[in-house]
């Protein structure tokens, strides 16, 4: 025999469209099984009463073929011949009509007694169940309705208890109900099968013992083709049995696990939250607005497939698309009329759900699930490892990391009485930068209770601030949204670099080291690990644009320049070691100085991309600065070395002018000392130019002194 379609009931606690809608399709074939059973049945009725019919009319004829003597004919009435011959037809057909009898009550035992027990038992018991679940189904969905609508007040606490009483009489009901409804179900796929070939069986048996009795005409093919369909109906009848004992204990053992599912809230201890999904499925309420301030809840089932949540009622064929929950924050959020509600806004801010769960650890899997589907994890080869693995590392960031504890722990040393308080690297490693770690600490890298800042909080107004009040211009006017009216506006307009990467952050604190990788690792670790504890899943998107100048996270709305960080200040950047979207680096301000030393920021971000090649920008950007900036330095000394030769050919220039006019004023001094120079009345005169004669009058008066002087 084909296999059997069947029922799940391990699935009717959970009552998914899905599994409605198959339950429909086996409604449906169970209707037109009791159509044509009810043809079939007026058809073998029909055959039964033909058979009765023919029995007693030819009980009839035999009686009166016996009775032909006692008839008085006028003519030929006393024809003994006829009479023995209608004695012997009557003998005959009194046998025969014994034979009808037989048959007529081998076929309401054989065909009539199975398709009736099934038409009046079995039929009338899938419909008695369907309606018992539909009552089962309405009293479920009045008692959860009115569990959602509960107050968040603790002052009724009987009601309370009421109405979860209620919900987990309904809920096992229902549950109940569906279970033996679904096992009818697929019981009737097995009887539908004996109900149509057992009264045939029956039939063709009752005939051919009624034609043994008259005759040997059957052959034994036809024998052989009876006894293999009565073998046949043998083991469907047994393969039967076999299903009912089995969906029995089925029913059994999930009647035994499920009595704490009955609650609508379950305590969290007997069944764990599962944070390591990438796929889900229920029942939400989601919120529609009604009015300006009025708003309605609708149940509704929703499931996730691929990056989309989608949503589908009861009844409906397929689901529809919610929203694209790619890039998307989810968060929870307090519902003035709701308990455990959440919400999901869309990856570009324009559409927002919010969805109500039954439960906090529904609630609370909806959520972590969610914020896995909106990191992609699902598109990964094993999305649920993955899952596993960032939320591990999320989780045990609450206390040391083993493999990073031991490696600096492996080194420490063995001086007596030391406290145990050192990392070092780990054994074995020649690496430069894991050698440097042999005298780091925890608290050398994040002091303890620092801190964290999830939000972003863009000092650029302060810094202007400073620069206006240090510079004079305490009255000059910032920019209300964070960025100066200077020139920081143009700043990478020139660069070589340009480009921009979009990115998330997720969070900031003060570090003390700056030199080592490490303190970005163990800052990501934190952060993970305090946004994992306070259910904190919402981060701020930006743009960070890198040029060989600075770092600017914008807002992608608005192009409003949140933070601006100078390249030069940027110390140390890094991506994490297994998550490679993760990415941070430290940073060197001038705010929050304590004794005479600069405060050193971390900052965690989550790119949509590699945050490698984020880090592999910033390392490009500080390259070109840094060779942009030997080459200006070069520039500046070789033109202080041009300057500096100009002023000593200046000097020089200046030194050989002197000799000549000293020259000059000699050889005057010499002329103008010649005897008889003061007595000749025809003495010529010489023109000096103005030069000469400055340096001449110079010289006298250089002379005169010197004759004053002796």
């Amino acid at each position: 025999m084909p296999g059997i379609d069947k029922l799940p009931i391990e699935e009717t606690l959970e009552d998914s469209p899905q599994t409605r809608s198959l339950l429909g399709v086996f409604e449906e074939d169970a209707a037109a099984i009791s159509s044509y059973t009810h043809q079939l049945f007026q058809a073998m009725q029909r055959i039964y009463d033909a058979q009765n019919e023919l029995s007693a009319a030819t009980h009839l004829t035999s009686k009166l073929l016996r009775d032909y003597e006692k008839q008085r004919f006028p003519l030929g009435g006393d024809d003994e011949v006829m009479s023995s011959t209608l004695q012997q037809f009557a003998k005959v057909i009194d046998e025969l009509s014994s034979c009808h009898a037989v048959l007529s009550t081998q076929l309401a035992d054989a065909m009539m007694f199975p398709v009736t027990q099934f038409k009046e038992r079995d039929l009338k018991e899938i419909l008695t169940l369907k309606e018992v679940f539909q009552i089962a189904s309405d009293d479920h969905d009045v008692a959860i309705n009115k569990y959602n609508r509960l107050s968040k007040r603790k002052d009724n606490e009987k009601v309370r208890n009421e109405v979860t009483e209620d919900v987990y009489t309904s809920r096992k009901k229902q549950h109940q109900t569906m279970m033996h409804y679904f096992t009818a179900l697929n019981t009737l796929q097995y009887k539908k099968k004996i109900a149509l070939l057992e009264p045939l069986l029956g039939y063709m048996q009752a005939q051919i013992s009624f034609f043994k009795l008259g005759s040997e005409n059957l052959t034994q093919q036809w024998e052989d083709f009876l006894t293999d369909i009565s073998t046949s109906v043998q083991n469907v009848r047994r393969e039967m049995d076999s299903e009912v004992t089995i969906m029995q204990q089925t029913i059994q053992d999930l009647e035994q696990v499920s009595d704490i599912l009955y609650l609508p809230d379950p305590d969290p201890s007997k069944i764990p939250i599962n944070r390591n999904l990438t796929r889900k499925a229920g029942y939400l309420n989601t919120r529609n607005k009604t009015g300006l301030v009025s708003s309605s809840w609708d149940r509704q089932y929703f499931f996730t497939q691929g990056g989309n949540l989608m949503s589908q009622a009861r009844g409906d064929v397929a689901g529809g698309l919610v929203m694209d929950i790619d890039n998307c924050s989810v968060m929870a959020v307090d519902c003035e009329d709701r308990r455990f509600c959440f919400q999901i806004t869309s990856f570009d801010g324009k559409k927002v759900a919010i969805l109500q769960a039954d439960s906090r650890k529904d609630c609370e899997e909806w959520i972590a699930t969610i914020n896995n589907i909106s990191k992609r994890i699902y598109l990964s080869e094993n999305p649920e490892e993955i899952a596993a693995r960032v939320n591990q590392s999320a989780l045990e960031a609450v206390t040391p990391s083993p493999s990073f504890q031991q490696r600096h722990e492996n080194m420490r040393p063995s001086a007596p009485g030391r406290p145990k308080a050192t990392r070092t690297s780990s054994q074995g490693s020649d690496s430069p930068a894991l050698s440097s770690l042999s005298s780091l600490s925890l608290d050398s890298l994040v002091a303890p209770n620092t801190p964290i800042q999830f939000d972003i909080i863009s000092p650029v107004s302060e810094e202007c601030g400073g620069q206006a009040k240090s510079s004079g211009q305490a009255g000059r006017r910032t920019n209300p949204f964070g960025e100066c009216g200077d020139k920081q506006s143009e700043d990478g307009a020139d660069s070589i670099l340009h480009q921009l990467y979009i990115v998330h952050f997720l969070g900031s604190m003060e570090v003390r080291a700056m030199d080592n990788s490490d303190v970005i690792y163990e800052t990501m670790r934190q952060i993970l690990a305090a946004r994992a504890i306070h259910n904190i899943f919402r981060m701020t998107e930006s743009h960070m644009l890198v040029t060989c100048d600075c770092l600017k996270l914008i807002d992608p709305q608005t192009q409003v320049t949140r933070l601006r960080f100078p390249l030069s200040s940027v110390v140390l950047c890094a991506s994490h070691q297994e998550n490679k979207r993760l990415f941070g680096f430290v940073l060197q301000t001038g705010a929050g100085q304590t004794d005479d030393q600069p405060a050193t920021v971390c900052y965690i971000f989550e790119s949509n991309n590699d945050g490698e090649k984020i880090c592999d920008s910033i390392g490009l950007a500080k390259q070109i600065a840094y060779h942009s900036e030997m080459g200006r330095k070069a520039s500046e000394k070789r033109r202080e070395l041009d300057k500096a030769k100009e002023k000593q050919q200046e000097e020089l220039n200046k030194q050989k002018q002197i000799e000549k006019d000293l020259e000059e004023q000699s050889r005057l001094i010499a002329a103008s000392s010649r005897p008889g120079a003061t007595g000749n009345p025809d003495m010529q005169f010489l023109v000096l130019s103005n030069s000469q004669s400055e340096d001449g009058e110079v010289g006298e008066d250089g002379q005169k002194k010197a004759e004053s002087e002796a």
